[in-house]
């Protein structure tokens, strides 16, 4: 089975719900799905579908892009009924990471990993989803180990850093001693994901540890204190801003 974060074959479902709307099927896929879209707006608050449409670079005669609608139409449909533009939180998730550009693959049906570029160096992405307990945990590793001599000064400064961030933590893997961002999102009963809440949280993850990498930095390499390298690497954040 392949398990890429591609989106796949999916020109015979178009073409069927395409037959049971009537319309011609010919064309392509990227054509099947703008007719589809056309015959059903509502599709457009599925992720693959906005995803396909974004990777695409489709947009509509009156210049709009397809995300654009997207959004405008989840908030007009939260409005009228009720209903978002959610998911299961893989399946959003590997649209976004799809969306992005972003390399990704699916572990398990409840977990996914990926690779994204940060400012400092590549960042691994582990997002896993525990249904029985309704937790997405995510974890962003920026490729940092620690040494031996070095975990006492880490740890100081992991608690410093802990104090500046408002959504997850720091923490090191006793398992290698790899250091990782952490963040828990529960969701509701129905254990669903909003485009909305994906962003927010890898956003999120990218950003602090774009904030704080240069801290870890220059305790394994600069021999400043937890203090120290807290102030430089908040002083160099301020200045790249």
């Amino acid at each position: 089975m392949d398990q890429s974060c591609g989106a796949g074959d999916r020109h015979a479902k178009i073409e069927l719900a395409l037959r049971g709307n009537g319309a011609a099927i010919e064309g392509t896929f990227p054509q099947l799905l703008h007719k589809l879209v056309e015959l059903c707006p509502a599709v457009l608050a599925l992720p693959i579908v906005a995803s396909r449409l974004l990777r695409d670079g489709s947009h509509q005669p009156d210049g709009k892009d397809h995300l654009t609608v997207l959004r405008g139409s989840a908030m007009r449909t939260g409005h009228d009924d009720g209903e978002r533009d959610d998911a299961a939180p893989v399946d959003m998730l590997a649209s976004l990471f799809e969306a992005r550009g972003w390399p990704c693959e699916f572990v398990s049906d409840d977990e996914i990993e990926g690779e994204i570029q940060g400012s400092w160096a590549n960042y691994q992405l582990r997002c896993i989803w525990r249904a029985e307990d309704h937790v997405l945990q995510i974890l962003c590793l920026p490729d940092v180990r620690i040494t031996d001599d070095k975990k006492a000064a880490v740890y100081e400064l992991m608690a410093l850093i802990n104090e500046q961030v408002w959504i997850g933590h720091f923490d090191v893997w006793s398992n290698g001693l790899v250091l990782l961002y952490r963040h828990g999102i529960m969701l509701g009963d129905d254990g669903l994901l909003s485009l909305t809440q994906a962003q927010t949280a890898i956003e999120s993850a990218i950003d602090e540890c774009d904030r704080f990498y240069p801290a870890f930095q220059f305790i394994l390499w600069g021999d400043k204190s937890p203090a120290e390298a807290l102030a430089s690497a908040l002083v160099d954040a301020v200045g790249e801003a």
